[in-house]
């Protein structure tokens, strides 16, 4: 039996979304996140796009040393593994999560967060949304609207 996407928001630097529209990042690299779950991404983009607006798909997450989440980076995109393993090299276990597909939105602004919300501040690791109903009801309303853009993210065989 196949378990449900867990809904989450993380934060994410545009210039790393970009890269995957781009071919070139196909993981998220994390320190720590949910292990033997699939996820569904709802993406806060941090200033100065300051928006929500992006919804990934992401398979479990793969668990390893930081040395094997670097060679998975560098498979990816060349010169990648380098940062990578600066990023999680004080862990015993850091995280390499398959992006599998992506879906864009018009979203909602930092205010319209807050509007809604009453506070918002952008999530530091990740939300969990089932643990957050007022803000899972957000998150959905952003799926009921039409894509301006979504892709499936080839994962090829190593």
């Amino acid at each position: 039996m196949t378990s449900l996407p867990e809904p989450i928001v993380m934060s994410l630097y545009r210039q790393y979304y970009d890269l995957i529209w781009q071919g070139e990042k196909r993981h998220e690299f994390r320190r720590r996140f949910l292990t033997d779950t699939p996820t569904t991404w709802f993406v806060y983009f941090n200033a100065p796009v300051s928006t929500l607006s992006a919804v990934i798909d992401l398979g479990p997450a793969i668990a390893a040393p930081p040395e094997r989440i670097a060679e998975i980076a560098e498979q990816a995109r060349p010169v990648n593994g380098a940062s990578v393993l600066e990023y999680v090299k004080d862990l015993e276990q850091a995280f390499a999560i398959p992006i599998l597909r992506v879906r864009e939105y018009t979203g909602l602004s930092e205010h319209d967060l807050r509007t809604e919300l009453g506070s918002w501040q952008r999530p530091h690791g990740y939300v969990r949304l089932n643990e957050n109903p007022p803000l899972k009801a957000v998150c959905g309303r952003l799926l009921a609207d039409k894509p301006t853009r979504e892709m499936l993210v080839d994962h090829p065989n190593p």
